[in-house]
């Protein structure tokens, strides 16, 4: 619970600031039923004065031009359609900048290039940062597993070696410090057993004291080196779409979980998709791929959608041969659940290459133990993503959210707004943090010229 929200909300509505500390007492109470009576008293009035100094504050550092659509209206980090439009706005508020893969091209990762050293070939510097599931906070080994996985596959699939991982935690004020422990042997199962050290992180409470109960959320990072890049950008028509077999990961485990499942869980604990890289990566097939991804962000409606977008080509998935390479326990889950596979993260590498150097990439992968077929192709033409089903080529283009994977997000996505009217409200609010962004560079520029 978040008390300052809670105060904030209250006094909004024009409850007195004596009924305000009257709820409040309880609900703290609520959260700590062993404090002292006078402690909860006092944080409670603190908490209330608090509010009170913050109250109405004006100008840039101090407020921001509200879009009056909530991140759960719109679907941010539900991987569909809203989530992509909004992730597009960081991308404008960013800009265009020096990177070799910047945000505008919605890959999972970026890049910027080393500048060479005494006649060095110049390498390109990949970073990523994953959060890690937000329903896994009451189970902190499998957030850290899943998250850490996540980021390392973002860095896999520019083509790079992923060198280090970077870890934050953050737990709510009553949460267990076991927590933090849980979370890092996690992260540190998969790290050590393919040989990337956790070397930094950062360990918070969420909002400080002002957040009570155990909710855990968290991130993990990691930086690589490529020699060259393997981004979304460089699929090409003619290319054949290969993708290795997936049993998802904290997608599926929270679908697993909160559907009465946990016995899939333990298929979604495995490297099979780092490992299958790492064949690449060693082997001289790398230099005939021309670009990977995961399909993550919504699934393969999502991934084929910005796979598209980005290189500006149309993707044909045939769906016959996508759902024969999702492993079977997950398959029946998501069937016996009414859950669209097409629409949720599986976790599986998809590759872009030439036909003929199909064959020599897909023997790699089997190699190290992972199954690969192909699952489609690049095509001229106007960009999109397209479906093969049934004899039948349909619309493949990602919902407003990802498939709807818990019996809470069944309720959630059963009411919208009108899309259209919140998509100009949230594109005018990126545009007045641009403007404020420009606003502030002013004046950063004007205190240095004083000096």
């Amino acid at each position: 619970m978040d008390v300052e929200e809670f105060t904030r909300r209250a006094l909004s509505s024009g409850a007195t600031e004596r009924e305000v500390m009257e709820r409040l007492v309880q609900r703290i109470r609520e959260y700590k039923p062993g404090a002292p009576d006078r402690y909860i008293e006092s944080f409670a009035r603190a908490v209330i004065q608090e509010v009170r100094n913050t109250e109405g504050l004006p100008g840039d550092l101090f407020s921001f031009a509200r879009s009056g659509v909530s991140m759960g209206e719109f679907g941010v980090g539900s991987r569909g359609t809203g989530d992509f439009f909004a992730h597009r706005q960081i991308a404008r508020i960013i800009g265009k900048t020096s990177a070799s893969v910047g945000v505008d091209e919605m890959d999972d990762a970026g890049a910027v290039r080393i500048p060479s050293i005494g006649g060095e070939v110049p390498l390109f510097l990949v970073c990523t940062v994953d959060g890690m599931h937000s329903r896994l906070s009451d189970f902190p080994f499998l957030a850290g597993f899943h998250v850490t996985r996540a980021t390392l596959r973002d860095v896999y699939v520019m083509g790079a070696r992923p060198l280090l991982l970077f870890s934050d935690i953050h737990v709510a004020d009553d949460g267990d410090v076991a927590k933090i422990f849980d979370y890092t042997a996690g992260i540190c199962a998969v790290g050590e057993s393919m040989g990337i050290p956790l070397v930094s992180g950062s360990t918070l409470r969420i909002g400080g004291d002002m957040v009570l109960g155990s909710r855990m959320t968290g991130c993990v990072g990691s930086v690589g080196v490529a020699g060259r890049l393997t981004a979304r950008r460089e699929a090409r028509a003619g290319d054949v779409v290969l993708m290795t077999e997936g049993a998802g990961g904290g997608t599926i485990a929270t679908a697993a979980l909160y559907s009465g499942f946990p016995d899939v869980v333990r298929h979604t604990i495995n490297l099979h998709f780092l490992q299958a890289c790492e064949a690449l990566l060693a082997s001289p097939v790398l230099r005939e791929i021309h670009a990977m991804t995961d399909v993550t962000n919504g699934g393969l409606r999502g991934d084929a959608h910005e796979l598209a977008s980005t290189a500006g080509c149309r993707v044909v998935i045939d769906e016959e041969k996508a759902g024969g390479l999702v492993r079977r326990e997950v398959y029946e889950l998501l069937e016996e659940l009414s859950i669209d596979y097409l629409g949720v993260s599986l976790d599986s590498l998809l590759v872009t290459v030439s036909p003929d150097a199909a064959d020599r990439v897909a023997a790699v992968v089997r190699g190290a133990g992972v199954r690969m077929e192909e699952v489609g192709c690049i095509e001229e033409g106007e960009p999109g993503a397209f479906l093969r089903a049934g004899g039948r080529v349909e619309d493949f283009t990602p919902r407003f959210r990802e498939s709807a994977y818990t019996p809470v997000k069944v309720v959630v996505d059963s009411t919208h707004r009108d899309f259209e009217e919140m998509r100009r409200a949230v594109e005018d609010a990126a545009t007045a943090a641009i403007e404020k962004k420009e606003r502030i560079k002013e004046l950063l520029v004007g205190q240095g010229s004083a000096r």
